[in-house]
């Protein structure tokens, strides 16, 4: 894994899973250690492929450092991965793992994943993506989040259980409303 000095951090919010372009963003504050992570990642694999080209997810991190420690460093990972395209392997690594997220793990997933080396390692350590998950947490902190899952659709806090059937219904409201959006501005 090289990372350049001088090349612009790639940062979560520019991070999509499905279409990048699409008018409904699914957006998840979540915690790699979190016991439902991986049960919310097949929920929201669901979403996705109902509404192809339609609807993509973005992950924010908000690890719930007082009962998961690990969970901050596997943020890091997560973004060092994202810097050379390979955020979305990351995840999956973590989630699928999120019992063993310690520096020694997340070495040996990064290096599955072709990432590994010294690069990696260093990041790791020296906390180079720190502050990137701090701001990631400032922010949920701002748009009222209290804990880990929460989601957003188009900005608007999910409320109710999170269900392929409830998430499903609320972008089929989003979806609604931006083509509605749409056809007063074609007209």
């Amino acid at each position: 894994m090289i990372y350049k000095k001088d090349a612009p951090i790639v940062l979560p919010k520019d991070v999509f899973i499905g279409h990048p372009g699409a008018p409904v963003t699914l957006m998840e504050f979540g915690d790699y250690e979190c016991e439902t992570a991986l049960h919310n990642d097949l929920i929201v694999r669901e979403v996705l492929q109902r509404f192809p080209g339609m609807l993509n997810f973005n992950y924010r991190h908000f690890p719930q450092l007082r009962i998961h420690q690990r969970a901050h460093k596997a943020a890091e990972a997560a973004i060092a991965a994202a810097q050379v395209g390979l955020f979305a392997q990351m995840h999956d690594m973590l989630l699928h793992n999120r019992r063993n997220l310690g520096s020694a793990s997340l070495a040996f997933y990064a290096k599955d994943l072709g990432l590994g080396g010294m690069n990696f390692l260093d990041a790791l350590v020296t906390g180079k993506y720190g502050q990137y998950v701090q701001d990631e947490l400032a922010l949920g902190l701002r748009l009222g989040v209290k804990e880990a899952p929460t989601f957003f659709i188009n900005g608007v806090k999910l409320e109710g259980r999170v269900t392929v059937k409830n998430i499903a219904e609320q972008v089929e409201a989003a979806c609604r409303k931006v083509r509605t959006t749409t056809r007063r501005k074609a007209a």
